[in-house]
């Protein structure tokens, strides 16, 4: 080799030297990611705020709780057709975790949070009249193009992709399903609120779905370690009607998914929230 051929390679190794002993980065290091937490509470009636904490302003992914604007969107589209209908087995094609591998009516749907069912929801409504029906909504960003490069928004927009939605929203949202201000059906309103889960805490009747997922940044360039917890819904005691939305974001780890522990969290902390 040329003498002047090396002279290229020698001076990036002297660059290289001097940025390691001055402490230069030898790439970009990404920033930590921070905890998120958010309770909101309104009256269903009025929309006053009646707890807000945390952060409550910034969109994450629904996850599960997707599944609430989905059954109105089912019923109204006629692909579910009441609390125990349609029941659709399980395939092999659908990949879902054991536990999920078995026959799903929409009560089931729900209360196990079954990701082929709703799955099999969006595949009948097909791309246009999904993100129709989520457009109208105005359902968080509207955003159901899903994973860039994959076209797969029809079946995974809700679950750690492209549609996102902040706790504000999210309660904001089920005060106009509350009110039947969505532009559904009437059999739409009475069976989504037929098979939504409900709990109790003390003296509130609770309705009200998790959602679950482990989040990665919009690039999809930098692992996010958060996990991701929601519970959203409704609740009554006695004449008062509250709309809530608690969101848990961070790396700890739980005994159970993020969603049921949130849930529990709530559930346990409502009566001190509200009196």
């Amino acid at each position: 080799m040329r003498q002047i051929d090396r002279l290229p390679f020698i001076l990036a190794g002297i660059l290289f030297l001097l940025a390691w002993l001055l402490g230069f980065p030898m790439r970009a290091q990404s920033a930590p990611l921070d905890d998120v937490q958010c309770t909101v509470i309104l009256d269903a009636a009025s929309g006053k705020t009646l707890y807000q904490d945390g952060v409550c302003d910034q969109r994450f992914s629904p996850a599960s709780t997707f599944k609430v604007p989905l059954s109105l969107i089912g019923y109204d589209a006629g692909v579910l057709g009441d609390e125990h209908t349609p029941t659709w087995d399980y395939k092999p094609e659908f990949n879902a975790v054991k536990r999920d591998q078995k026959a799903v009516d929409p009560t089931i749907w729900e209360k196990d949070s079954i990701l082929w069912f709703s799955r099999e929801i969006t595949r009948r409504l097909g791309e246009k009249n999904f993100a129709g029906y989520v457009s109208k909504f105005d359902y968080g960003n509207n955003d159901v193009s899903g994973n860039q490069g994959k076209n797969d928004g029809l079946t995974h927009s809700w679950v750690n992709s492209s549609l996102k939605i902040t706790p504000i929203e999210q309660v904001n949202f089920l005060r106009r399903l509350l009110d039947r201000k969505l532009p559904v059906s009437a059999k739409a309103y009475d069976m989504t609120k037929a098979i939504i889960p409900t709990f109790q805490a003390d003296d509130w009747s609770v309705q009200g779905k998790t959602g679950s997922t482990r989040l990665r940044n919009d690039a999809d360039k930098v692992q996010d370690k958060r996990s991701l917890g929601w519970f959203v819904g409704w609740a009554r005691k006695g004449d008062q009607r509250i709309v809530f939305a608690r969101l848990v974001v961070d790396t700890k780890r739980t005994d159970m998914p993020k969603g049921l522990k949130t849930r529990a969290g709530f559930l346990k902390d409502l009566p001190e929230l509200i009196k």
